[in-house]
């Protein structure tokens, strides 16, 4: 970050007369703006804070990765009567491919991981950028068992044909009788 008032600090007169000087003549940096950014192009290379060598066309990548949207959930372990309570509460921002249509039919599959897999699924609901399920799945099964697999989800679409689009998981190493909540970033499905 640079401050852009006049300083009469010394040395200051470094930053004052570079890229980052407002009052110099608009055509001496105009063209060297990215399209993505605010910050000239000339820059986009530097080091980081933290000193890597990033570029602006890497941070842009890294970025894509989260475009695939969020899913939340909440789950909560009744040690009395040994249930696991999943919610599927909602999900967002969720990206999906165009030959899937405009607002294909969404549900998500959940797979508990374990020898004999125990799956479950949500209703179809309108795709949209905020779909909102609030589903809850109960399952008896011991703590032992669940602390040692992970909870998958898989999103899909149902119409117009049955396709995964995305997918997520957590570990249940932490599984508790206090209910945690968990936003879970949505990967392209794995081959």
């Amino acid at each position: 970050v640079s401050d852009l008032r006049p300083s009469t600090l010394p040395g200051s007169f470094d930053v004052s007369c570079s890229m980052f000087d407002l009052r110099s003549p608009p055509h001496r940096f105009m063209k060297r703006y990215d399209s993505l950014s605010s910050v000239p192009s000339s820059t986009s290379s530097r080091k980081d804070s933290q000193g890597s060598n990033r570029s602006l066309d890497t941070i842009t990548l890294s970025g894509d990765e989260r475009d695939f949207g969020r899913l939340n959930v909440k789950l909560c372990y009744v040690s009395s009567v040994e249930q696991i309570w999943i919610t599927i509460l909602h999900c967002k921002d969720l990206s999906w491919p165009s030959s899937c249509g405009e607002n294909p039919r969404i549900c998500v599959k959940g797979i508990l991981t374990l020898p004999r897999p125990v799956q479950f699924k949500s209703s179809a609901k309108e795709g949209c950028n905020d779909i909102e399920f609030m589903e809850t799945f109960v399952f008896a099964i011991k703590l032992q068992s669940l602390q040692a697999v992970r909870l998958v989800f898989k999103i899909q679409t149902q119409t117009p044909r049955k396709k995964t689009i995305g997918e997520c998981s957590l570990a249940l190493r932490e599984l508790s009788s206090e209910e945690s909540s968990h936003w879970l970033d949505i990967s392209p499905p794995s081959k």
